[in-house]
């Protein structure tokens, strides 16, 4: 069996990556693609590799060889690579395909070794390997019977975005048995580029012959790691997925979010409301897709109105962000004076701010907990006081009634409360706790209350937050910081309709209380975690010998696919062996459960 290789496209759309190299020659932690695919092939002990090459050729030569690990190479020269496609790069090479039984690749591709074994050990003599559908995939779309027969291959202008279910995408790894490139794909190559020329896809050959009543080739699945890669972001993602396993964790964290490209991820790491929002309140975002995706969304004040609505607070006394996090920097900005922050806490606040006026302090009990009169304590030689209820990573939560007489209490004293209620909602007081109120705000003008909506509501694509206070000299600051069209349409079309769906909200945070409470019974039964109690939809977790934070971390992401976060880095923690678990639904936590107990 020989391995033939298309290597002759110019790659543009790497940039400088391509500038004066092929394609091919782009490292993925150091190593070549040509190089990683020419030891795969190797190791399968390849008879002959031949390469077709074009763009920067000599240098891919020089780079290989004339053999590779004692298999000849040989080269077949596309010199109009600049204005034919791949079709013509392998018409280029089609007497070789007459000679042997064939592995066919692509040279931009990084791929599993296994896949390579399973294609040469299926005894079906011609194969096209193929996956599973996914978003982040471009190029031949195909379907398959029960026995994994082509039943049709389909292009761009008849992919229906509604049966994306019954899809597989080629991998662009073939194998051609010498006597179907005989009778079937050769002479087809042949007619078909004499017909429509040599700017076309060899797929598209594929195509026309599985037409026929017998095409002799029928589709492997794979449901190992592979990508294929054409411009910088494909190789961003080439890096996190096929990272060495003690740079992985690393640089899946280092995303912060985009997770959606690796469906097979179960991310323990961000926090969202793993039971809202419910199908009905999703199909009505979905029925009004195409007119908000094509509708510039209403300027703050209008959306301030809305937020003023959902919240129960006149407009004037609430600005919404792009996050909790446009907030939160706005806030940090034009804050005077200096700072109380709790430690380990969420480090937007004190990153926000200027280093000189954050004063910092630790608890010194166990699992981070503090009290009404830790806080009193602690803001009493400063101007305000940053309070996370529940905090952010703790799970510590001071009760409503307390945190009102807290905020009495730095009132007499001329100090200001910030209160980040971000998951308040999940608490066991629930949604009443809520301090964005018209009554409460105007009685205490020192309060400045920041919910991300993203956070409790489980909508972190949508990008929202509120900040509420009655001081409006300060929300006045603070949207000096914010552009007039901060919030998209879908945003605001969730604020306008999210009344509507409010008993079904109060319902799920009811339904994440219970989840919380079964799951926090399983944890217990993991021997090395320390399980705090938590008011909110995370767990902070210390870890016990013989296993190490770090560690944990990594093997559960490697062996299991699953984020967690690793707080060690974090503020407060001085690199003590903890992690933070966020809370999902029973199923996914059943199976984050079932991989801690195989460490």
């Amino acid at each position: 069996m020989q391995a033939l290789i298309l290597a002759a496209g110019m790659g543009r759309r790497l940039g400088e990556l391509t500038r004066e190299n092929t394609k091919c020659m782009v490292k993925v932690h150091g190593r070549s693609l040509i190089e990683r695919m020419l030891d795969q092939l190797a190791s399968l002990s390849v008879d002959r590799i031949v390469l077709v090459i074009g763009y920067e050729g000599q240098k891919v030569r020089d780079l290989v060889g004339q053999s590779y690990k004692g298999i000849p190479v040989c080269y077949v020269e596309n010199e109009v690579y600049a204005s034919t496609n791949n079709i013509y790069s392998l018409y280029l090479a089609k007497e070789f395909l007459l000679e042997d039984d064939t592995i066919l690749l692509e040279s931009d591709l990084i791929l599993d070794d296994q896949i390579l074994v399973d294609l040469t050990n299926n005894p079906y003599p011609s194969l096209a390997v193929v996956a599973k559908y996914q978003s982040w995939m471009d190029g031949t779309v195909l379907t398959l019977d029960d026995d994994c027969n082509i039943t049709g291959f389909i292009p761009k202008r008849d992919f229906d975005v509604t049966r994306i279910e019954s899809y597989y995408k080629t991998v662009n790894i073939y194998k051609f048995s010498k006597s179907f490139s005989t009778s079937h794909y050769v002479p087809f190559l042949q007619a078909y580029t004499n017909a429509l020329g040599n700017n076309e896809y060899y797929e598209q050959v594929l195509r026309v012959i599985t037409l026929l009543e017998r095409p002799e080739i029928k589709a492997i699945k794979t449901t190992d790691k592979w990508y294929e890669i054409d411009d910088i972001p494909d190789l961003n993602n080439a890096e996190v997925l096929f990272a060495p396993d003690d740079e992985k964790y690393g640089l899946v964290q280092g995303r912060y979010g985009g997770y959606w490209r690796y469906p097979d991820m179960l991310d323990y790491c961000y926090l969202v409301n793993p039971f809202f929002p419910n199908e009905r309140l999703k199909a009505e975002l979905r029925a009004n897709f195409d007119v908000l995706l094509s509708s510039y969304p209403s300027g703050q004040n209008v959306n301030n109105s809305l937020a003023g609505n959902v919240f129960r607070v006149d407009k004037d006394m609430i600005l919404t962000g792009n996050g909790a996090a446009e907030l939160i920097k706005g806030l940090m900005t034009v804050l005077e004076g200096t700072t109380a922050v709790v430690l380990p806490t969420f480090e937007e606040y004190p990153n926000a701010g200027q280093s000189s006026q954050i004063r910092f302090y630790t608890s010194s009990a166990e699992g981070f907990t503090y009290g009404l009169q830790d806080l009193k304590d602690w803001a009493a030689e400063h101007d305000q006081l940053l309070l996370i209820n529940p905090d952010n990573p703790s799970g510590n939560y001071i009760k409503r009634q307390e945190v009102l007489e807290l905020a009495s209490y730095l009132l007499k004293s001329g100090k200001r409360l910030i209160l980040d209620e971000s998951f308040v909602d999940f608490s066991d007081e629930g949604p009443d706790a809520s301090l964005i109120n018209g009554e409460v705000l105007n009685l205490y003008p020192n309060l400045l209350v920041v919910k991300s909506i993203s956070k409790s509501y489980g909508v972190p694509g949508l990008r929202l937050g509120v900040l509420a206070s009655a001081d409006a000299t300060l929300l006045n600051d603070v949207r000096k910081h914010l552009s007039i069209w901060n919030i998209n349409s879908f945003g605001e079309f969730f604020m306008q309709i999210i009344d509507k769906y409010k008993e079904d909200y109060v319902e799920a945070c009811g339904q994440f209380r219970n989840e919380r409470q079964r799951f926090l019974s399983d944890l217990q039964k993991i021997p090395y975690l320390q399980v705090f109690p938590s008011q909110a939809n995370y767990f902070l977790c210390r870890v016990l010998a013989p296993h190490k934070a770090g560690e944990l971390a990594a093997r559960l992401l490697i062996e299991d696919g699953v984020l967690v976060k690793d707080c060690r880095n974090k503020a407060g923690f001085d690199g003590a062996q903890f992690l933070r678990l966020a809370i999902r639904d029973k199923r996914d936590n059943n199976k984050l459960i079932k991989a801690l107990m195989t460490k």
